[in-house]
């Protein structure tokens, strides 16, 4: 396949300009509206800070593959429109959550409203190229709606340091921009162009000590479209490995979510109920500053991102360093975590 390597620069510059000539106006109606997230016992901040920097975010992907999803060669009409119908739902409650603070049920309901729509648009991950599928094809449907809630969620649960969910959001965008530039899949490169600038241009005044937050409006709409974007390119190209690929490119979120889910099943709380127990959590409390917390953060992310598009092009010698990597970078993350309680033993 021939790319279109201009249009996929014009993705990301686009975005990325619009967002970032968004971002004061965003702050603006952040004040204006009252969506102001004020100090809290979890929180890193000491001051009240406007929360609706998403909303720049949004406008820089939006506008972008509104202008230029008619140059695009493979674009399917009906999927477009199901995927931006989704999108405007999840800002649109974004929007509200931000400024009022929506239960976190009625959020789920609404996310689930917008999967549907991705789903019947003909949006899914196709479990046919997988094995034993007479028995997953009918899961299909299913499949890809856990799948789109739960990264629409995971970035969410990662915003809670200054620059973290939009910098690691850029990783995962560009990460997934290269993979589908491997399955020629142009409109999700394009996607994911868009939404690589969008994040990019928003992250300067985002990044410690941050002017603004992104707030759900930004975090769950980052999540949502790194969702159907994964669906629409990568899932479609590598078979089974799209699972492995898939999981590798939005490792951090997808790995800090699950440990938070298990971590509160364990202690019999809500599963949706915040808490202080996250990765960037722990760094801080180690005693790391925030830009390193999320330095260090970035680094994992580039990592896990990278071993993705290394299994995706199938060398077997590839393969062996990336297995080699993640037992080391575990076995890192191990002694890290424990490094109090070693130091403990050995003075006693």
């Amino acid at each position: 396949m021939v790319h279109n390597w201009l249009l996929y620069i014009a993705a990301f510059a686009c975005a990325f300009a619009i967002s970032m000539v968004m971002t004061p106006f965003a702050k603006w109606l952040s004040v204006k509206i009252g969506a102001i997230d004020y100090p809290k016992a979890r929180g890193m901040h000491t001051k009240p800070m406007p929360r609706l920097g998403g909303i720049a975010i949004v406008l820089g992907f939006i506008i972008t593959v509104l202008m230029l999803y008619r140059f695009v060669n493979d674009i399917n009409i009906k999927h477009f429109v199901g995927f931006i119908a989704g999108a405007v739902i999840i800002v649109c409650v974004g929007i509200i959550d931000d400024a009022k603070n929506l239960p976190a049920k009625v959020k789920l309901i609404f996310q689930i409203i917008a999967a549907l729509l991705v789903i019947n648009s003909g949006i899914r991950i196709n479990v046919v190229m997988w094995p034993v599928t007479a028995y997953l094809q009918k899961l299909s449907g299913p499949i890809t709606l856990v799948w789109i809630i739960g990264v629409t969620n995971a970035v969410n649960l990662i915003d809670g340091l200054d620059g973290l969910a939009a910098g690691v959001s850029s990783i995962a965008s560009l990460c997934l921009m290269v993979l589908c530039i491997l399955t020629g899949t142009e409109s999700a490169v394009m996607f994911t162009a868009a939404l690589a600038g969008s994040c990019l241009g928003f992250l300067p005044r985002n990044f410690n000590p941050a002017e603004i937050f992104m707030g759900d409006t930004g975090a769950t709409f980052l999540g949502y479209v790194l969702a159907v974007t994964s669906i629409m390119g990568v899932f479609k190209g590598y078979a089974i490995l799209a699972l492995i690929v898939c999981l590798l490119s939005l490792g951090l979120p997808i790995f800090d979510t699950l440990c938070a889910m298990l971590r509160r099943a364990i202690t019999h709380k809500p599963i949706m109920q915040a808490d202080r127990g996250h990765l960037h959590h722990k760094l801080i409390d180690k005693g790391y500053t925030q830009k390193q917390a999320v330095l260090i953060l970035y680094g994992i992310s580039a990592i896990l991102a990278l071993l993705a598009i290394f299994i995706a092009i199938k060398d077997s010698r590839t393969l062996a360093v990336a297995a080699l990597t993640v037992v080391i970078l575990s076995f890192v993350i191990f002694i890290f975590n424990n490094k109090n309680k070693f130091k403990t033993e050995k003075k006693d």
